[in-house]
């Protein structure tokens, strides 16, 4: 399989026209031509995933965060950037990213949240795209699509409900068991008796769409990145409970959604990176 046919799938599922204008999505580095057997899902672009698609003998690594987001005027090996492309097309490894229009695709980045944390019941936007339509239009001969249903439409974040109702404190130990575990945790605002049925999701940093969350009349809103001041200041609206998770929590999900759809499509072996790689290692508990 050649490394363009492998990139023109990954661009019906998530079309680079899709990601924000300051975004950097697509193919980083590799030769279109090239063949291409394995690829490697990761959230970020980093020394130790690189480490893990060597060992595997990955030839193409998928990550979510880009690796190049600013413009550069070197990619010497000096910097720890150029260090990691110099390692990629050393041993021929391709980069691809997906990154904001793989949070609005449908399916996207908070579908897959959303299904870890509990919601079981049909999805929507929270901001939805203009001129979406889910599921997406007919796809290429051979090109898998979403199938009805998967996903919740096109756009920013997810609204859903839970099978049934459940406190505060019980949804935030779900969403903790239902994300891989890192040294942030997961924390909640909010009266941990509080009813929770009807909840909104966004993955990665989702404090822009706080006043989305509280006019849409939801119980909680599960998001990552959450500042003290906006959130102290959101609880003071008596509007929906807040539970805060690990930013790259809530974009690993996504990675076994991408891996399926692609290896659903073409025959290459895949794999998803279990690799913490949040950026926060440690925590402890203050003095009582």
């Amino acid at each position: 399989m050649r490394l363009s046919e492998v990139t023109a799938v990954l661009e019906e599922f998530y079309p680079p026209a899709w990601a924000e204008s300051w975004d950097a999505v697509g193919l980083v580095c590799g030769d279109p031509g090239q063949e291409v057997g394995r690829v490697l899902f990761a959230v970020d672009p980093v020394a130790a995933v690189v480490d893990e698609a060597l060992e595997w003998g990955a030839d193409l690594v998928v990550t979510h965060h880009p690796l190049l987001l600013r413009g550069v005027t070197s990619v010497a090996a000096t910097t720890p950037k150029g260090r990691l492309i110099h390692r990629m097309i050393t041993n021929g490894m391709a980069l691809y990213t997906a990154h904001t229009n793989a949070d609005v695709a449908d399916p996207g980045v908070s579908d897959a949240l959303a299904r870890a944390v509990g919601l079981t019941g049909p999805l929507r936007p929270m901001v939805p795209a203009p001129g979406a339509v889910s599921p997406a239009g007919p796809a290429s001969p051979g090109h898998e699509q979403a199938a009805p249903g998967e996903g919740g439409g096109r756009g920013l974040g997810r609204i859903g409900e839970l099978a049934e109702p459940i406190t505060l404190a019980e949804f935030t130990a779900r969403a903790a068991a239902g994300l891989p575990a890192t040294a942030w945790g997961v924390r909640a605002a909010g009266d941990p008796g509080r009813t929770i049925r009807t909840v909104a999701v966004c993955g990665g940093a989702g404090d822009s769409l706080l006043d989305t969350a509280r006019a849409a009349g939801v119980d909680v809103y599960l998001t990552a990145d959450l500042r003290h001041h906006p959130a102290s200041e959101f609880a003071e609206h008596d509007g929906p409970a807040l539970v805060d998770a690990a930013h790259w929590a809530t974009e690993w999900p996504w990675l076994a959604d991408a891996e399926r759809r692609l290896a659903r499509t073409l025959d290459v072996k895949t794999r998803v990176s279990t690799l913490v790689t949040d950026a926060w290692s440690l925590h402890y508990e203050g003095a009582k």
